[in-house]
């Protein structure tokens, strides 16, 4: 088995992915090398895999590095052990399938990662989750308790506008953390068509299926969607590029512009030294930064207007 990576620079990370999807359908291994740079990496045996000089163009100007290795007969072992648990106390587990239940846990959520995503356990994920349980979910008559996932069979709780919005849903871990917490219906939003199917997968498995509703999204040409609350685990040129979309940021309503300001966002997969400009322009767009988490080099913001204090 051969292990084909392509580093490119973090800025340009979404572009080339984009570009690197089309040779890869079947979905790219995503890891975090350094505050620069990103790694995208597909496996396959020899003559199978996209040829090196097809990746460099896919990769365009955000290359840094390409490399090639052999992958040991027991990578499948070694993967999932890589895949741990993520637990914020008593309140929410997110856990690989093969992982136990944890009965402690109020909600327990069982993600399947695939090749093409992680399990929610990366910091950018954790910081959301822990700023997403510091909210209140609007109550909504009828809907089953939020700490218990929503059997099979109910209908209706997928119709209507979202509550809130998971942009940039990837394997649909906020998306469906969300949903068990109440907040219903949510609408998972990502480019990658893989994410959509992962996502749809993952509630199922999570028994919220008819609460979460999909579709592909591209954030630099579509406007966001009206609802409460937004959860946008993005890069910061597509944050800032959604930001520039607000109402108050692009002054007058018009195409490409989103309907109305969120009452709540959670903005993650911020670097600690891009997390005050961030803020700054979701200030100006009338969003005021109302709490800040950080872990490691990474940081999350949780944004509302300014009369919510």
């Amino acid at each position: 088995m051969i292990r084909l990576a392509v580093r490119v620079r973090r800025e340009q990370a979404e572009l080339a992915l984009a570009e690197l999807l089309e040779l890869a359908p079947g979905g790219v291994e995503e890891v975090d090398v350094d505050a620069d740079t990103v790694e995208y990496a597909v496996y396959g045996a020899t003559g199978e895999l996209p040829s090196l000089p097809a990746l460099t163009a896919a990769a365009g100007p955000a290359l840094v590095e390409l490399t090639t290795t052999e992958v040991a007969d027991d990578w499948v072992d070694r993967w999932r052990a890589f895949h741990r648990p993520l637990v914020l106390g008593d309140r929410l587990v997110v856990r690989p399938p093969w992982e136990p239940r944890r009965p402690a846990a109020a909600v327990d959520l069982v993600i399947e990662p695939g090749r093409a995503f992680g399990t929610g356990a990366h910091a950018t994920t954790r910081l959301c989750l822990e700023l997403l349980l510091e909210l209140q979910p609007p109550a909504r008559p009828g809907l089953p308790s939020p700490e218990r996932p929503v059997v099979s069979g109910t209908t209706g709780l997928s119709s209507g506008p979202p509550t809130a919005i998971d942009l940039g849903c990837g394997s649909g871990v906020l998306a469906i953390a969300a949903a068990r917490l109440g907040w219903r219906p949510v609408l998972a939003l990502d480019l990658d068509p893989l994410a959509i199917e992962a996502t749809l997968a993952n509630a199922s498995a999570n028994g919220v299926a008819e609460s979460v509703s999909t579709r592909r999204f591209d954030v630099r040409t579509e406007p966001v969607p009206a609802a409460p609350l937004v959860l946008a685990n993005l890069l910061a040129p597509l944050l800032l590029r959604w930001c520039s979309q607000l109402p108050a940021a692009a002054g007058v309503p018009g195409p490409g512009v989103t309907a109305e300001l969120p009452r709540r966002v959670i903005a993650g997969g911020l670097l600690v030294s891009e997390a005050d400009a961030v803020a700054e322009a979701f200030a100006g767009a009338g969003l005021g930064e109302q709490d800040r988490r950080v872990r490691g080099e990474w940081a999350a913001l949780s944004l509302a207007p300014g009369d919510l204090g």
